[in-house]
Protein backbone atom coordinates (compact mmCIF):
# COMPACT_ATOMS: atom_id res chain seq x y z
CA UNK A 1 0.00 0.00 0.00
CA UNK A 2 2.77 2.40 0.93
CA UNK A 3 4.84 1.63 -2.19
CA UNK A 4 1.81 2.24 -4.38
CA UNK A 5 1.29 5.63 -2.78
CA UNK A 6 4.92 6.55 -3.38
CA UNK A 7 4.61 5.46 -6.99
CA UNK A 8 1.64 7.74 -7.47
CA UNK A 9 3.55 10.66 -5.95
CA UNK A 10 6.53 10.01 -8.26
CA UNK A 11 4.26 9.90 -11.30
CA UNK A 12 2.66 13.17 -10.31
CA UNK A 13 6.08 14.78 -10.11
CA UNK A 14 7.19 13.52 -13.51
CA UNK A 15 3.90 14.42 -15.20
CA UNK A 16 2.82 17.76 -13.77
CA UNK A 17 -0.65 19.21 -14.33
CA UNK A 18 -1.16 20.89 -17.68
CA UNK A 19 -1.23 24.36 -16.12
CA UNK A 20 2.38 23.99 -14.91
CA UNK A 21 3.78 23.18 -18.35
CA UNK A 22 3.87 26.78 -19.65
CA UNK A 23 5.79 27.74 -16.50
CA UNK A 24 8.33 25.00 -17.10
CA UNK A 25 8.66 25.98 -20.75
CA UNK A 26 9.29 29.64 -19.95
CA UNK A 27 11.66 28.68 -17.15
CA UNK A 28 13.65 26.45 -19.51
CA UNK A 29 13.92 29.22 -22.11
CA UNK A 30 15.05 31.68 -19.42
CA UNK A 31 17.77 29.35 -18.12
CA UNK A 32 19.05 28.59 -21.62
CA UNK A 33 18.90 32.29 -22.42
CA UNK A 34 21.50 33.07 -19.78
CA UNK A 35 23.57 29.88 -20.11
CA UNK A 36 24.24 27.49 -22.98
CA UNK A 37 21.43 28.54 -25.29
CA UNK A 38 22.90 31.98 -25.85
CA UNK A 39 26.37 30.39 -25.98
CA UNK A 40 25.10 28.29 -28.88
CA UNK A 41 23.92 31.39 -30.73
CA UNK A 42 27.27 33.10 -30.16
CA UNK A 43 29.15 29.98 -31.31
CA UNK A 44 27.06 29.86 -34.49
CA UNK A 45 27.86 33.50 -35.23
CA UNK A 46 31.55 32.80 -34.62
CA UNK A 47 31.36 29.84 -36.99
CA UNK A 48 29.69 31.94 -39.72
CA UNK A 49 32.18 34.77 -39.24
CA UNK A 50 35.09 32.38 -39.65
CA UNK A 51 33.58 30.98 -42.85
CA UNK A 52 33.09 34.35 -44.51
CA UNK A 53 36.02 36.40 -43.20
CA UNK A 54 38.99 34.03 -42.81
CA UNK A 55 40.93 33.05 -45.90
CA UNK A 56 40.42 29.33 -46.67
CA UNK A 57 37.76 29.02 -43.96
CA UNK A 58 37.59 27.74 -40.42
CA UNK A 59 40.49 25.33 -40.76
CA UNK A 60 42.90 28.27 -40.78
CA UNK A 61 41.59 29.94 -37.63
CA UNK A 62 42.50 29.52 -33.97
CA UNK A 63 40.01 29.19 -31.11
CA UNK A 64 40.36 28.90 -27.35
CA UNK A 65 38.53 26.29 -25.27
CA UNK A 66 40.05 26.72 -21.81
CA UNK A 67 41.31 29.46 -19.50
CA UNK A 68 42.96 32.19 -21.57
CA UNK A 69 44.85 35.14 -20.11
CA UNK A 70 47.91 37.24 -20.71
CA UNK A 71 50.94 35.10 -21.48
CA UNK A 72 53.04 37.25 -19.16
CA UNK A 73 53.34 36.84 -15.42
CA UNK A 74 51.59 39.47 -13.34
CA UNK A 75 53.17 41.29 -10.43
CA UNK A 76 49.88 40.92 -8.54
CA UNK A 77 49.43 37.19 -8.36
CA UNK A 78 46.98 37.33 -5.47
CA UNK A 79 44.66 39.44 -7.63
CA UNK A 80 45.07 37.09 -10.58
CA UNK A 81 44.14 34.15 -8.36
CA UNK A 82 41.02 35.94 -7.15
CA UNK A 83 40.08 36.70 -10.77
CA UNK A 84 40.36 33.02 -11.65
CA UNK A 85 38.38 31.94 -8.61
CA UNK A 86 35.66 34.45 -9.48
CA UNK A 87 35.43 32.93 -12.95
CA UNK A 88 35.10 29.44 -11.49
CA UNK A 89 32.42 30.67 -9.08
CA UNK A 90 30.46 32.30 -11.90
CA UNK A 91 30.26 28.97 -13.71
CA UNK A 92 29.23 27.08 -10.58
CA UNK A 93 26.51 29.62 -9.87
CA UNK A 94 24.87 28.79 -13.20
CA UNK A 95 24.55 25.20 -12.04
CA UNK A 96 23.30 26.44 -8.65
CA UNK A 97 20.52 28.32 -10.45
CA UNK A 98 19.38 25.12 -12.16
CA UNK A 99 19.50 23.20 -8.87
CA UNK A 100 17.41 25.84 -7.07
CA UNK A 101 14.79 25.66 -9.83
CA UNK A 102 14.73 21.86 -9.64
CA UNK A 103 14.13 22.13 -5.88
CA UNK A 104 10.72 23.62 -6.70
CA UNK A 105 9.61 20.32 -8.24
CA UNK A 106 11.73 17.54 -6.73
CA UNK A 107 11.46 14.25 -8.57
CA UNK A 108 13.51 11.92 -6.41
CA UNK A 109 16.85 11.86 -4.57
CA UNK A 110 19.22 14.73 -5.24
CA UNK A 111 16.63 17.10 -6.77
CA UNK A 112 15.60 14.40 -9.22
CA UNK A 113 19.01 14.21 -10.89
CA UNK A 114 20.89 12.02 -8.41
CA UNK A 115 22.88 14.81 -6.79
CA UNK A 116 22.25 13.56 -3.26
CA UNK A 117 25.55 11.73 -2.68
CA UNK A 118 28.40 10.31 -4.70
CA UNK A 119 28.34 6.52 -4.71
CA UNK A 120 31.71 4.72 -4.92
CA UNK A 121 30.80 2.84 -8.10
CA UNK A 122 29.91 6.13 -9.80
CA UNK A 123 33.58 7.14 -9.70
CA UNK A 124 34.44 4.07 -11.77
CA UNK A 125 31.52 4.74 -14.09
CA UNK A 126 32.73 8.30 -14.58
CA UNK A 127 36.25 7.18 -15.42
CA UNK A 128 34.82 4.65 -17.87
CA UNK A 129 32.79 7.34 -19.60
CA UNK A 130 35.87 9.58 -19.73
CA UNK A 131 37.77 6.87 -21.61
CA UNK A 132 34.78 6.05 -23.84
CA UNK A 133 34.30 9.68 -24.87
CA UNK A 134 37.79 11.15 -24.48
CA UNK A 135 39.88 8.73 -26.55
CA UNK A 136 37.64 8.66 -29.66
CA UNK A 137 37.09 12.40 -29.20
CA UNK A 138 40.81 13.04 -29.39
CA UNK A 139 40.97 11.01 -32.61
CA UNK A 140 38.03 12.99 -34.04
CA UNK A 141 39.72 16.32 -33.24
CA UNK A 142 42.90 15.13 -34.96
CA UNK A 143 41.04 13.90 -38.05
CA UNK A 144 38.84 17.01 -38.32
CA UNK A 145 41.89 19.23 -37.99
CA UNK A 146 43.75 17.34 -40.73
CA UNK A 147 40.72 17.64 -43.05
CA UNK A 148 40.39 21.37 -42.38
CA UNK A 149 36.99 20.90 -40.71
CA UNK A 150 38.10 22.19 -37.32
CA UNK A 151 39.88 25.30 -36.17
CA UNK A 152 43.25 25.02 -34.47
CA UNK A 153 42.37 24.65 -30.81
CA UNK A 154 44.41 26.65 -28.33
CA UNK A 155 43.28 25.03 -25.11
CA UNK A 156 45.00 27.53 -22.85
CA UNK A 157 47.88 30.01 -22.83
CA UNK A 158 48.05 30.22 -19.05
CA UNK A 159 51.51 31.49 -18.02
CA UNK A 160 53.94 29.25 -16.15
CA UNK A 161 53.06 30.21 -12.58
CA UNK A 162 52.76 28.01 -9.51
CA UNK A 163 48.95 28.14 -9.51
CA UNK A 164 48.55 27.23 -13.22
CA UNK A 165 47.69 23.53 -12.80
CA UNK A 166 45.35 24.03 -9.79
CA UNK A 167 43.52 26.75 -11.71
CA UNK A 168 43.16 24.56 -14.80
CA UNK A 169 41.85 21.67 -12.68
CA UNK A 170 39.35 23.92 -10.91
CA UNK A 171 38.16 25.32 -14.23
CA UNK A 172 37.76 21.77 -15.59
CA UNK A 173 35.57 20.88 -12.60
CA UNK A 174 33.51 24.03 -13.03
CA UNK A 175 32.88 23.32 -16.70
CA UNK A 176 32.02 19.68 -16.13
CA UNK A 177 29.73 20.38 -13.18
CA UNK A 178 27.87 23.27 -14.80
CA UNK A 179 27.36 21.60 -18.18
CA UNK A 180 26.15 18.28 -16.84
CA UNK A 181 23.86 19.81 -14.23
CA UNK A 182 22.28 22.18 -16.75
CA UNK A 183 22.48 20.51 -20.17
CA UNK A 184 21.92 16.94 -18.98
CA UNK A 185 20.15 17.01 -15.61
CA UNK A 186 18.07 20.16 -15.78
CA UNK A 187 17.22 20.26 -19.49
CA UNK A 188 16.28 16.58 -19.78
CA UNK A 189 14.24 16.76 -16.57
CA UNK A 190 12.26 19.76 -17.75
CA UNK A 191 11.72 18.32 -21.23
CA UNK A 192 10.39 15.13 -19.67
CA UNK A 193 8.04 17.15 -17.49
CA UNK A 194 6.90 19.01 -20.60
CA UNK A 195 5.88 15.68 -22.13
CA UNK A 196 8.72 15.22 -24.61
CA UNK A 197 9.63 11.67 -25.57
CA UNK A 198 13.06 10.35 -24.59
CA UNK A 199 14.21 10.27 -28.22
CA UNK A 200 13.09 13.82 -28.94
CA UNK A 201 14.65 15.13 -25.73
CA UNK A 202 17.92 13.31 -26.47
CA UNK A 203 18.10 14.86 -29.91
CA UNK A 204 17.48 18.34 -28.50
CA UNK A 205 20.09 17.92 -25.75
CA UNK A 206 22.64 16.63 -28.28
CA UNK A 207 22.08 19.56 -30.65
CA UNK A 208 22.27 22.00 -27.74
CA UNK A 209 25.60 20.58 -26.55
CA UNK A 210 26.99 20.57 -30.08
CA UNK A 211 25.76 24.11 -30.76
CA UNK A 212 27.90 25.88 -28.18
CA UNK A 213 30.97 24.01 -29.45
CA UNK A 214 30.32 24.99 -33.06
CA UNK A 215 32.97 27.72 -32.85
CA UNK A 216 35.51 24.86 -32.98
CA UNK A 217 34.17 23.61 -36.32
CA UNK A 218 32.27 20.61 -37.61
CA UNK A 219 34.27 18.18 -35.50
CA UNK A 220 33.50 20.14 -32.33
CA UNK A 221 29.80 20.15 -33.13
CA UNK A 222 29.33 16.50 -34.04
CA UNK A 223 31.70 15.15 -31.39
CA UNK A 224 30.00 17.02 -28.58
CA UNK A 225 26.52 16.30 -29.92
CA UNK A 226 27.33 12.59 -29.81
CA UNK A 227 28.66 13.02 -26.27
CA UNK A 228 25.39 14.71 -25.34
CA UNK A 229 23.35 11.82 -26.72
CA UNK A 230 25.41 9.19 -24.86
CA UNK A 231 25.35 11.11 -21.59
CA UNK A 232 21.67 11.88 -21.98
CA UNK A 233 20.83 8.24 -22.68
CA UNK A 234 22.59 7.23 -19.46
CA UNK A 235 20.84 9.92 -17.45
CA UNK A 236 17.38 9.03 -18.76
CA UNK A 237 17.87 5.46 -17.53
CA UNK A 238 19.57 6.11 -14.20
CA UNK A 239 18.62 9.67 -13.22
CA UNK A 240 22.19 9.93 -11.86
CA UNK A 241 24.32 12.86 -12.96
CA UNK A 242 27.46 12.32 -10.83
CA UNK A 243 29.18 9.85 -13.23
CA UNK A 244 28.71 12.36 -16.04
CA UNK A 245 30.14 15.22 -13.97
CA UNK A 246 33.19 13.08 -13.14
CA UNK A 247 33.66 12.02 -16.77
CA UNK A 248 33.42 15.59 -18.06
CA UNK A 249 35.77 16.86 -15.36
CA UNK A 250 38.39 14.20 -16.15
CA UNK A 251 38.18 14.84 -19.91
CA UNK A 252 38.63 18.59 -19.47
CA UNK A 253 41.33 18.29 -16.79
CA UNK A 254 43.39 15.93 -18.97
CA UNK A 255 42.87 18.24 -21.97
CA UNK A 256 43.87 21.40 -20.11
CA UNK A 257 46.85 20.05 -18.20
CA UNK A 258 47.95 17.78 -21.06
CA UNK A 259 47.96 20.71 -23.49
CA UNK A 260 50.24 22.70 -21.19
CA UNK A 261 52.91 20.01 -21.23
CA UNK A 262 52.45 18.54 -24.73
CA UNK A 263 51.61 21.35 -27.17
CA UNK A 264 55.29 22.20 -27.71
CA UNK A 265 56.23 18.54 -28.07
CA UNK A 266 53.40 17.09 -30.23
CA UNK A 267 52.93 18.82 -33.59
CA UNK A 268 49.16 18.48 -33.93
CA UNK A 269 48.28 19.57 -30.36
Amino acid sequence: MRSGRLARVSTAVERPPEETKPRYGLELLAVLGVTYGISGVQALLSFIRAQVTINHGLGFSKVATGPIKSATKSAYQWLDILDQLAGVLAGLLLAFLAIVLLMRSPGGPGFGIGLDRLRPREVGQGLGFAALIGIPGLALVYLARKLGLNAEIVVTNFPDVWYRVPTLVLDAFQQGFAEEIIVTGYVLTRLRQLGWTNVRALAAAGVLRGSYHLYQGYGGFFGNALMGVIFGWWFQRTRRVWPLVIAHFVIDAVSFVGYVYLHDRVSWI
